[in-house]
């Protein structure tokens, strides 16, 4: 029994995507094609285990989601054009599996057409692209389960009653929408990476996970991409740390504080392979690829000691000039620190006050400066500013004990 549902969790994995895609491009409908791939699923969990795992999972899977979408059509069909449609739906065979990849984009650019709030993009994402449940999905965004339902439902329809295309963009638009899916399956990995939920594990590792499950397809379907190659390689770097990033008690474990031999060796290897094949590709690097190069040194020390900070500072000198936002001024300022000194890098930050007052990074970045440079009880009021704005829970118990680490 427990093989059986191993190759239904496997089958659900690999075969997904594949599925919901093709039941799109043929039926040109979401609702029916999300529907039709669960019943399929369904079946298979009461089938399976009496019938025995089929030799071509993905194609039974498939064939059983078309029939589960066409007997829908039938049910709903009150006009006979529409049962004609269905008769042809069902005497067309199915494609092989292997034809589908291109679906499989065309579903990850119309659950990220920039045409829905960018929140519905990210939910849909993972409810059509990564196939998960309702009840995951609503947990990820806190939210009742009968509410992102609804959100989903709203957003399919919209898609359908906007006509948004079941299509790779032309190729004047594709960079644009390409960094568009990006920073949704890079919002998805943050939000698992650094969860915000006061009620939630701090580290949410089926969202990481299926952050990096997604770019990987992304990148088999993009291999020419290069911010794409460079997303992946980021989410790497940083996935391959989670195993030191939090303590036993509970407690976020600063970067120089972390133990490197429970870094996952093989994870961060890969990211260094992928950044080294993209500086020697000789193109001008995006804000992914950068940002990977600047968690290849990070990860390329023994020791915090170790850390090149000149070579940081300058990758972060090269981000500024892509992506010249107050955080990305503010991470550089931490490489400033450590080169320069607290008193320079404080002063870079104070004048991030007014765009960053309300991130709890800032604050706490800021309290850090204070109490290396002696001025404790104005560290403490950072602190306490960022220990009220944090929502992570082993964020806030380690900016806590630094507080409370303070001389009075």
């Amino acid at each position: 029994m427990n093989t059986i549902r191993e190759a239904i969790t496997r089958a659900h994995r690999e075969e997904w995507a594949r599925i919901v895609a093709s039941l799109t491009r043929r039926f040109g409908d979401l609702d029916i094609a999300e529907e039709a791939a669960a019943e399929a699923f369904a079946t298979a969990v009461q089938r399976w285990p009496t019938d025995g795992v089929p030799p071509n999972p993905g194609a039974w899977l498939t064939t059983t989601a078309n029939r589960q979408a066409i007997d829908r059509i039938r049910r709903e069909s009150k006009r006979d054009d529409k049962h004609r449609k269905a008769q042809v739906f069902h005497d067309d065979p199915p494609e092989s599996l292997g034809a589908i990849d291109d679906d499989r984009l065309r579903l990850v650019f119309t659950c990220c057409h920039p045409a829905l709030a960018m929140e519905t993009r990210v939910a849909l994402t993972l409810r059509m692209v990564a196939g998960l449940t309702m009840p995951e999905i609503a947990r990820a965004f806190l939210v009742a389960e009968s509410a992102m339902g609804q959100r989903i439902t709203r957003a399919k329809a919209k898609i359908k009653a906007a006509r948004i295309p079941y299509r790779v963009p032309s190729a004047e638009d594709l960079p644009a929408r390409v960094s568009g899916v990006l920073a949704v399956l890079y919002l998805v990995f943050n939000e698992g990476y650094l969860a915000t939920g006061p009620d939630t594990d701090p580290v949410r590792h089926e969202l990481t996970g299926e952050a990096i499950r997604l770019t990987r397809l992304i990148r088999v379907l993009l291999p020419d991409d290069g911010e794409v190659a460079g997303l992946l390689a980021l989410m790497l770097l940083i996935e391959a740390r989670r195993p030191a990033r939090v303590s036993p008690g509970g407690e976020l474990v600063a970067l120089g504080e972390q133990d490197r031999g429970a870094w996952n060796a093989e994870l961060i290897a890969e990211g260094h392979r992928l950044v080294r094949e993209r500086l020697a590709a000789g193109v001008a690097p995006g804000r992914y690829q950068i940002l990977a190069a600047i968690n290849a040194v990070h990860t390329s020390a023994r020791d915090m000691r170790d850390t090149d900070w000149s070579q940081v500072l300058a990758l972060y000198d090269q981000l500024v000039r892509l992506d010249p936002s107050p955080i990305v001024a503010l991470n550089r300022a931490i490489a400033v620190a450590e080169l320069d000194g607290p008193e320079v890098a404080l002063a870079a930050v104070d004048r991030l006050e007014h765009r960053l007052a309300a991130y709890h990074a800032y604050h706490a970045t800021r309290a850090d400066l204070l109490r290396r440079l002696g001025r404790g009880q104005e560290s403490r009021a950072a602190y306490d500013r960022a220990i009220d704005l944090a929502g992570n829970t082993a964020e806030t118990a380690y900016l806590t004990r630094r507080r409370d680490q303070l001389l009075p």
